[in-house]
């Protein structure tokens, strides 16, 4: 399969996590309407992605809830897991890690960073917290593929470089300062107050 949309693999992830609520209910099978009304969007929209990707229900009983779990997990988990880090301990640092531990099975953060010693050599949800400057060092150790900024807006050039180096091939950046990395490693940025100001403006128009 050919490399997906950046906005379908967001969605095949909100869909997955849909479908995973919906098998905890009870239902067995859902429609593409059904799971349009649950995230917002468009049936047309549920359907191209899902026949995107090699997947199609039946007009009777739509889609089977199991096996597109199922197909979205081939798509976007790797078969061996995926290993992250979160760089920062701090308390948006550690709220990540305590929200996502246990929430897939493969995907798992196994290691936290910061030059705060008073968080070193601590557990976070489980999760050991190193100092900075070994990151090489556990990246490769630990068989580390992606990470997370959760610093100081005035530390984030410095840790993505370092993470970059380290051999990391996908961030998700946290802090609101923007980076740039290599084209070889994927970047995610989240920026809370450009989301924030999103809802503000569309509530102001009672969207």
């Amino acid at each position: 399969m050919k490399l997906l949309p950046d906005k379908t693999v967001e969605r095949l992830s909100q869909y997955r996590r849909a479908m995973l609520k919906t098998l905890a209910s009870g239902k067995h099978h859902i429609y593409s309407h059904e799971i349009a009304n649950i995230l917002h969007i468009t049936p047309v929209q549920v359907r191209r992605d899902i026949m995107l990707i090699g997947y199609t229900g039946t007009l009777r009983h739509g889609y089977d809830v199991s096996e597109l779990i199922e197909i979205i997990g081939t798509i976007i988990d790797s078969e061996e897991g995926t290993r992250v880090a979160v760089v920062g301990a701090g308390s948006l640092g550690s709220a990540i890690i305590r929200y996502f531990n246990g929430k897939r099975t493969k995907l798992s953060i196994v290691a936290a960073f910061d030059v705060n010693p008073d968080k070193l050599n601590k557990l976070y949800a489980g999760v050991p917290c190193y100092p900075f400057e070994k990151i090489q060092e556990i990246v490769k150790q630990e068989n580390i593929q992606l990470a997370v900024i959760a610093t100081p807006a005035s530390e984030t050039a410095k840790v993505a470089e370092a993470l970059v180096n380290a051999g990391i091939k996908g961030i998700l950046n946290y802090t609101p300062s923007p980076i740039n990395v290599s084209s070889q490693v994927y970047l995610e940025e989240y920026d809370m107050v450009t989301s924030l100001e999103k809802v503000a403006y569309f509530a102001k128009h009672g969207k």
